[in-house]
């Protein structure tokens, strides 16, 4: 985000540059507390959006950092057997601050995961090939269209995902939850994602899915 905002701050003095030279400073001042301001409040509504943060660390002290979000949806959806769910909207950011690039890798089969916690609750997991960012977190299902084309597309699929994070910088993804209707109701979902070591794994509330692997080792969890 510091690198974005130097970014727009020199195309922004570089504008005013290429301008006669009646414009005054405060025109400059304006147009760069305009940048700022606009950070300021993709920054706020980034942490307005987060559950939890992790960050791990390198043997060189450079850090991989795992951002997970609170939850948008709680929206129906009635699958092509006439079978109905709620679903739920959740995103993952990784920041990659290490010198080499991180390969992802996520995985989930075609199952349904009872959580321990919430017996006789089953759940499915998906992940739409959106690729989340921080323009969309002030949207609708953080700016996910169309999902009940996906969902009736993807219910009976594993769900996967592969992504390169090349050094200092980051990727975010979407993952949906999908709930049978029906019994007693349990308050709002939390999920996150969790490395231990090279693995990662997907709590949804006390019940942990080993779902995927990075590449880079000696990672720990900075505390």
């Amino acid at each position: 985000m510091k690198k974005n905002l130097l970014i727009l701050i020199f195309t922004a003095i570089g504008l005013f540059s290429c301008k006669p030279e009646n414009k005054s400073a405060k025109d400059v001042k304006r147009v760069l507390d305009s940048v700022k301001n606009n950070q300021n409040k993709k920054q706020l509504a980034l942490n307005k959006a987060i559950y939890s943060k992790y960050d791990y660390t390198d043997l060189k002290g450079k850090s991989v950092t795992i951002q997970n979000s609170l939850s948008k949806g709680g929206v129906r959806y009635t699958d092509p057997k006439k079978e109905v769910y709620v679903y739920a909207v959740f995103w993952t950011r990784i920041i990659n601050e290490t010198a080499s690039p991180l390969e992802l890798k996520i995985d989930f089969p075609v199952n349904s995961y009872e959580i321990p916690d919430l017996p006789g609750k089953y759940y499915k997991i998906l992940i739409p090939s959106d690729t989340m960012t921080l323009e969309k977190i002030p949207l609708f299902n953080f700016g996910l269209t169309d999902l009940e084309i996906f969902f009736n597309k993807n219910i009976d699929k594993p769900a996967a995902l592969k992504r390169t994070i090349k050094p200092k910088e980051a990727t975010g993804f979407y993952v949906v939850t999908l709930r049978s209707v029906g019994g007693k109701q349990y308050g709002i979902l939390r999920t996150e994602l969790i490395l231990r070591e090279q693995n990662l794994f997907y709590k949804i509330r006390d019940k942990e899915i080993k779902c995927g692997s990075i590449n880079l080792k000696d990672l720990v969890q900075k505390k």
